[in-house]
């Protein structure tokens, strides 16, 4: 390989969040505080990465308001319409690029997330022929999605695949199954996950897609070769910009 790399074959990049702004957190901040609820890493926990039914049960759950989970999603979903007319869903700085570094290393690509493929299409359409296999797999059936993504997909072992996301509980699955994990956590200033990120021992957690570059990609490399993706994890935790 051209890269180098000798253990690592495929990078798997979270869509909302990593590749594309975080437009989640604030949305479900407010929907919790504005219905006299309160907003804590215990809620994310429950929460993000979760099916749809699952994480709107849970906020039911969360709000003195009484509501059902699918009274939930709507009143979700229509809130997030109008924050997106502020806020419009954007491609994060260094998106590209970063798709780029990954494929100039001679690994695949492959873009993930819960919403449907047409958020995909609408927002990386330009770039999808940067991404391999079935391009963008929607996960909300199967969340958080590692096993299947890195097995069933692309049947690979678990050491040869690396994640990219911006939650927690996505780290915590990779944990489990051995698979190498870099964290990429929102800036929202009410959010938890680069707490909940420490507490699951990542050890690599960047404040820009920049940061993950050709020498920390090398880094995880050789840790996926050396069976020490996960060892040790929390005292090596390190935080790059």
């Amino acid at each position: 390989m051209a890269s180098g790399h000798r253990q690592l074959r495929l990078v798997a990049l979270n869509i909302d969040g990593v590749l594309l702004n975080d437009s989640f957190s604030p949305v479900i901040h407010h929907f919790v505080v504005s219905r006299g609820g309160r907003y804590t890493a215990e809620l994310e926990r429950h929460v993000f990465s979760q099916p749809q039914q699952v994480a709107s049960a849970y906020l039911a759950r969360s709000v003195p308001v009484p509501m059902t989970a699918s009274q939930v999603l709507e009143a979700y979903f229509r809130e997030r319409d109008v924050y997106l007319r502020e806020h419009p869903v954007r491609l994060s700085d260094g998106a590209v690029a970063l798709v780029h570094r990954i494929r100039d290393l001679g690994l695949r690509t492959v873009c993930y997330g819960g919403l449907g493929k047409e958020h995909f299409d609408r927002f990386l359409g330009p770039w999808a022929h940067l991404f391999d296999g079935p391009g963008y797999v929607c996960t909300n059936d199967f969340r958080p999605g590692v096993r299947e993504i890195t097995q069933d997909i692309f049947g690979l072992a678990p050491d040869r695949v690396l994640f990219v996301d911006d939650v927690a509980r996505v780290a915590e699955n990779a944990k489990e199954l051995g698979v190498p994990f870099i964290g990429c956590p929102s800036g929202f200033e009410h959010g938890f996950q680069r707490q909940l990120m420490r507490e699951a021992g990542v050890r690599h957690v960047v404040d820009s897609l920049h940061a993950i570059d050709e020498s920390l990609l090398s880094a995880v490399d050789t840790e996926a070769a050396c069976g020490t993706v996960w060892a040790n994890a929390q005292a090596a935790h390190n935080s790059r910009s």
